[in-house]
């Protein structure tokens, strides 16, 4: 039967003040790993990995078949995206293939088993530790030749292996009961988006005499309403903060506009919002970079956004921003925003003014509008209750697993008596969050690291 583990009771600060037990001895890391390089330039398909298919704190990478040069890897070696290390983006190859150049490619010649590295390097203490070290302000990395010389614990190899075995068990259960709730709030948010999309593309009679819209993607509409295009209805707007002393809005695909202060960011800020776009109630702002994932929405606050973003501002009386804002977020607008987005990969598709001037888009009347609005608030507010009660418990269950592994890897629990009446699990069961499940990364990014991406 699994168990929780207990406190254990002697251990000691160790290197770099993490807390580790008086038996284990510490190395530096680059005794214990070498940092291999070895260039593969074959121009045959193979299998290949980039920083964007390994998601934050997953050890279970996408892997992609390419032609691409990189670095190659074999199975066991332990890649480290040395490119914003906080995204804590480390993989335990299973296999043989190639990697992009912001992968360490971290081979054993110590005392450390792959496994147990993975899981150390992917712990919160040490990526904590590893990002405090990096250079850079705009793409902060982090540099082999201090990283190297780091001290980490060593533990005895077999307490590795109890370590790494406990963890793939207490992982497991964690991330079943995860993926189960993210399945919930997919049916909530797919619930959510129906009611949505009924209400912003039909309106609220059912009875209503219907015409077709004349715009594929779009449909039937009701006959009453207009069709014309965006740049009818807003304008794209462009002023500066002089100061930079405005608040800061943050434009995600998650949660629209909201002030910067209430969300925990990770990304490395600008120096500077001197130049910054300002904004005020009623604006539409869309997240340039990221509009295909619908990463868009009204402002309800004065304050500023990245320069990188694009402002737009009705120019009629008869235009509710919070209806357009609905309705551009339905699967038909990021769609079609999707398409009309350019760039060679999709951290750089970026979606212009101009196209979304040339759009067609629907003008229902304006007291329709906010009809609209107000059945949407009402209609999805308990859903909306719903989804955030259960992505709290996600949030918690996230935190548990994010400190257990740190105390487990670290040794101030001990698991090798649990870890000895465990069973091996099977290739099966060692798999992280159900990948159709898996957590979308909230996307908000400031206007100097928007350009270098």
């Amino acid at each position: 039967m699994f168990t929780f583990p207990q406190r254990a009771q002697a251990f000691s600060p160790g290197s770099n003040d993490l807390r580790v037990p008086t038996s284990w001895p510490s190395h530096r890391l680059k005794t214990l790993v070498r940092n291999v390089v070895e260039p593969d330039t074959d121009t045959g398909s193979r299998t290949y990995l980039a920083l964007e298919q390994v998601p934050s704190w997953s050890a279970i990478p996408r892997w992609a078949i390419s032609i691409a040069d990189g670095n190659r890897f074999t199975p066991d070696d332990v890649l480290f995206g040395k490119l914003r290390p906080y995204l804590a983006k480390v993989v335990k190859a299973d296999r043989s293939g190639v990697c992009v150049g912001e992968f360490w490619v971290l081979r054993s010649i110590g005392d450390l088993t792959p496994p147990f590295t993975a899981v150390l390097l992917r712990s919160k203490p040490m990526i904590d530790l590893i990002t405090s070290t990096t250079y850079g302000a705009k793409m902060p990395r982090a540099s082999w030749g201090v990283v190297g010389c780091l001290r980490v614990p060593v533990p005895p190899q077999d307490e590795q292996r109890a370590i790494v075995k406990y963890l793939n068990h207490a992982h497991a259960r964690i991330n079943a009961t995860i993926t189960k709730k993210r399945k919930l709030i997919a049916l909530l948010e797919e619930q959510k988006q129906a009611l949505i999309n009924q209400a912003v593309t039909r309106g609220l009679d059912p009875n209503v005499e219907m015409k077709d819209s004349g715009v594929p993607w779009l449909g039937e509409i009701p006959s009453h309403w207009e069709v014309l295009r965006v740049k009818t209805l807003f304008e794209d707007v462009d002023h500066r903060s002089e100061d930079g002393g405005e608040e800061l809005l943050s434009v995600s695909h998650i949660t629209g506009v909201t002030p910067r202060s209430e969300k925990n960011v990770t990304m490395f800020k600008a120096e500077t919002n001197v130049g910054h776009k300002v904004c005020r109630p009623g604006d539409l702002v869309f997240n340039t970079m990221w509009v295909w994932m619908g990463a868009l929405g009204v402002s309800h606050h004065d304050g500023i956004v990245s320069p990188a973003y694009n402002v737009y501002r009705p120019v009629r009386a008869d235009v509710d921003a919070d209806y357009y804002s609905s309705l551009f977020r339905t699967p038909s607008y990021v769609g079609a925003f999707a398409s009309l987005s350019t760039g060679i990969t999709k951290s750089r598709l970026r979606f212009y003014p101009d196209d979304l001037a040339a759009m067609p888009t629907i003008l229902p009347p304006m007291n329709e509008q906010k009809a609209i609005v107000s059945h949407i608030n009402t209609r999805t507010a308990s859903i909306q209750r719903a989804i955030t009660y259960t992505q709290r418990e996600i949030d918690l269950l996230t935190e548990f697993r994010t400190r257990l592994t740190s105390d487990v890897v670290t040794g101030q629990v001990d698991v090798r008596s649990v870890a000895s009446t465990l069973p091996d699990l099977p290739d099966s069961d060692l798999s992280d969050l159900d990948e159709s499940m898996e957590e979308p990364e909230e996307v908000d990014v400031d206007a100097d690291i928007a350009d270098d991406e």
